[in-house]
């Protein structure tokens, strides 16, 4: 699986952005999906992620109620939506695949592929 992350900018604190993540592949909706990230000088982070169905999700407590994850099977494509972004969130945001479709809370961190990162910056 091949994924390519992209939607990354520069936005105001409270605005909003829509990463996506397009994967290659013809078994994609039997692939777990998340986001992580990392800011500079920090460990990565879990974001989101949702199961291959698309019908469970999870997310970390920094982002709940803010972020939104999803995905179109048909597309091969995932999505992250972001609202009432804070400076605090700024950081290279990676999407990850794995085929353990449902370990959306077990598996936040173990996945088998990664995409290459795309760049959110908040300011305030």
């Amino acid at each position: 699986v091949q994924l390519q992350a992209s939607g990354g900018g520069l936005v105001l604190a409270g605005g909003s952005l829509r990463l996506s993540c397009a994967a290659s592949g013809r078994t994609f909706s039997s692939y777990r999906m998340g986001w992580l990230r990392q800011a500079p000088g920090k460990e990565r982070e879990f974001v989101a992620a949702i199961s291959g169905s698309g019908s469970t999700t999870y997310y970390a407590d920094s982002v709940k109620g803010r972020f939104s994850i999803s995905r179109d099977n048909a597309k091969n494509t995932a999505y992250l939506q972001m609202n009432s972004l804070k400076p605090e969130d700024t950081a290279v945001y990676y999407c990850a695949a794995d085929s353990d479709s449902w370990a959306v809370m077990t598996k936040r961190y173990d996945y088998d592929y990664w995409g290459q990162g795309t760049l959110v910056t908040v300011s305030s």
